[in-house]
């Protein structure tokens, strides 16, 4: 059988930060079959071949004939012939060009972030190293274990290395902090720049990472959420941040009504609208959450958006139409009603909830809203159960309400943020009693 060459990196001694990389290197002998350009490809490529050509990622087992470069040399993973089936010897002796001694050179940048990793780091820390980041634009952000502060330069720097879309490395310090949802950080490696632009849902996100609150993790959520809607809902974004649900929403086709109290988020909001071309479809406020619920209804009314008349069209085109000729959304009633809410703040968005306590009493929007909206609330449990997580949940949305919803409710959960922290979305459609009433 033939033998399996060791490709990991050498065991690391050297100074922890920075890294001598050119500790990191390795020579490895084999034995390769010389074989001329024509042949090349069936030799490599050939079944009586499969178990004894080098296949590695990263490493080509076809390189160049040191000693005659028109030639090729076909790399193979055994240290003797003899370790060759009778089959495959016979093939390379009729189609090669002769045995040769062959040493692969293996050096930092052959070994990926976790070889690197794994040969530096003490061996009691090596199972649980880090092995990926969360990617924002150019930014990748780490959140360290504390066992692994000590190292947190050296990891910083190897992540930095082994990812050419990343120039910026840095480490989450504390708690999102609460009035705005940010987080302090610490530089590990790279650039100081914190301002990224991120792609997400076919739209572009700029903002500051260091001023506003953003989540890579939360794309799927920012998605579900919106495939909740129809083209022609509006939706109230209580908590919008720079627009991870407010603009692919408004792509679609619906009205928005975004707020978010940070003035930094707000700064980028409006400056994503714009940039997403959606300034006809996403009105921007900064304000308090509990404010915004208990005027935002009244808004569509003051200021309907414009009827949905089908997919977005480029702004030539819309220009071309509107010479001499009716559009379609003429014809096609305002919207006037806000038919969802979403509240991603899970950390304290069923706080908000009492803000719709009579959001509706007033004899205008009694009249108005002869169906209630469907609110999306984010929100944590520390139960690890779904069943009890969920009423726990429910438990303390009741209390907020002041009532238990009961029609289309629905649980969702998002994701596992930590032991004994889930992050969840429950859906429910506002009690009459609590919008009329409160």
């Amino acid at each position: 059988m033939p033998r399996s060459i060791d490709v990991s990196p050498p065991r690391y001694n050297g100074a922890i930060h920075p890294l001598d990389k050119s500790a990191f290197h390795k020579d490895i002998p084999v034995i390769a079959i010389r074989v001329l350009p024509a042949k090349t490809a069936s030799i490599a490529k050939s079944p009586l071949l499969k178990n004894y050509v080098v296949r590695f990622p990263k490493l080509s087992p076809i390189v160049r004939d040191p000693s005659n470069q028109e030639n090729r040399l076909v790399l193979l993973d055994i240290s003797d012939k003899a370790e060759l089936s009778p089959e495959a010897s016979e093939l390379l002796e009729r189609d090669g060009e002769g045995f040769v001694d062959y040493t692969i050179k293996l050096d930092y940048n052959f070994w990926s972030a976790s070889d690197i990793l794994g040969a530096v780091l003490p061996e009691e820390l090596i199972e649980g190293a880090p092995v990926g980041f969360a990617a924002t634009g150019h930014i990748a952000h780490l959140n360290l274990n504390d066992e692994y502060l000590p190292y947190k330069y050296m990891i910083g720097e190897v992540f930095l290395d082994k990812n050419h879309s990343i120039s910026t490395v840095v480490n989450k310090l504390h708690n999102i902090e609460t009035q705005f949802r940010v987080f302090q950080m610490e530089l590990l490696a790279g650039k100081p720049d914190y301002v990224v632009t991120h792609s997400e849902s076919n739209c572009r996100f700029t903002f500051d990472f260091s001023k506003v609150y953003w989540n890579s993790r939360l794309h799927t959520e920012h998605e579900r959420i919106v495939k909740l809607l129809s083209p022609d809902d509006v939706l109230a974004d209580v908590f919008a941040g720079v627009g991870p649900f407010a603009i692919p929403a408004a792509k679609y086709g619906c009205g928005v009504l975004a707020n978010d109290l940070n003035p930094n988020s707000y700064q980028y909001l409006v400056q994503n609208i714009m940039e997403n071309e959606v300034s006809d479809l996403v009105r921007a406020t900064c304000e308090d959450g509990r404010d915004f619920i208990r005027d935002v209804f009244r808004r569509p009314i003051k200021k309907p958006f414009p009827g949905y008349s089908g997919p977005r069209i480029s702004k030539n085109r819309a220009r071309k139409e509107r010479k001499g000729a009716e559009t379609a959304s003429d014809h096609i009633p305002p919207r006037d009603q806000i038919t969802h809410l979403v509240m991603n703040l899970p950390n304290t968005a069923i706080e908000f909830l009492d803000a719709f306590r009579g959001v509706l009493a007033a004899p205008e929007l009694r009249e108005k809203y002869t169906k209630m909206p469907m609110v999306h609330c984010h929100c944590f449990s520390r139960e690890a159960e779904e069943e009890k997580a969920g009423a726990d949940i429910l438990e303390r949305v009741a209390l907020k309400l002041g009532r238990r919803p009961a029609n289309d409710v629905s649980l969702f959960h998002v994701r596992s943020v930590a032991p004994g922290k889930e992050m969840y979305c429950i859906s429910f459609r506002l009690p009459r009693e609590v919008a009329l009433d409160g």
